[in-house]
Formats: C-alpha cells, sequence, structure tokens
C-alpha cells in the first residue's frame, strides 16, 4: 500500500494543479472559484492522508459493507402476447411490425 505521505507530498494545491483537475473537468472557472477550489481540494487530500494513515493490514477488501447476493426469478418460458395486442396501441404499424421515422440516413443526414 502507498502511504498517503507519498501519494500526497503536500496538501497545498497550486493553481496550476487547479487549473489541470477544471481542465479535465472540462470547467471554466474564474479566479476566485480557483482559489476557493483549490482549498476545498487541498482539504479533501488531507481527509484522505488521515485515512491512509490507518491500519488496514489484515482486512479483506470488499465492494460493499453489507453481504448483498441478486434475488433473480427463475427464467421460465412463458407464452407472448398475441401480436394483435402487442400492436394494438401502436400509432403505425407495417404488418406485424411497429412503423418508426427513418432516424439515420434519412435527408436530414444527407444536407451536408
Amino acid at each position: 500500500m502507498i502511504s498517503a505521505r507519498h501519494a500526497f507530498p503536500m496538501s497545498t494545491i497550486t493553481p496550476d494543479q487547479v487549473k489541470h483537475v477544471a481542465k479535465l473537468a472540462r470547467l471554466a472557472l474564474s479566479e476566485g472559484e480557483m482559489t476557493r477550489f483549490g482549498s476545498q481540494l487541498g482539504s479533501i487530500l488531507d481527509y484522505v492522508a488521515q485515512i491512509g494513515k490507518v491500519d488496514v493490514a489484515g482486512v479483506e477488501p470488499m465492494a460493499h459493507a453489507l453481504p448483498l447476493s441478486n434475488v433473480l426469478r427463475e427464467d421460465v418460458v412463458t407464452p407472448s402476447l398475441p401480436v394483435e395486442k402487442t400492436l394494438q396501441n401502436a400509432p403505425d404499424t407495417d404488418g406485424p411490425f411497429f412503423k418508426v421515422p427513418k432516424v439515420i440516413g434519412g435527408d436530414e443526414d444527407s444536407a451536408g
């Protein structure tokens, strides 16, 4: 395990680091926001450093704090709805199919 001391050598976040994080998040920040978020990021890293000091040797990794298991019903084959009932509320049909407007390759796509 990497100690927090080595992972985060300083809790003071530089303006360049804040700009970099903002760029990664695609955020445009004012100078005031840069200062405020820099302070907040520093606080977060200080907290993470505190958590990093906890001895977790012997603690098994887990995905969730509670034991969970999927509750699934049996996969049982049942009769489907008749085609007529399935299509009864469709705005437009073409035989046994739903008829929908063309989305890709229509006139709007070719105009460019």
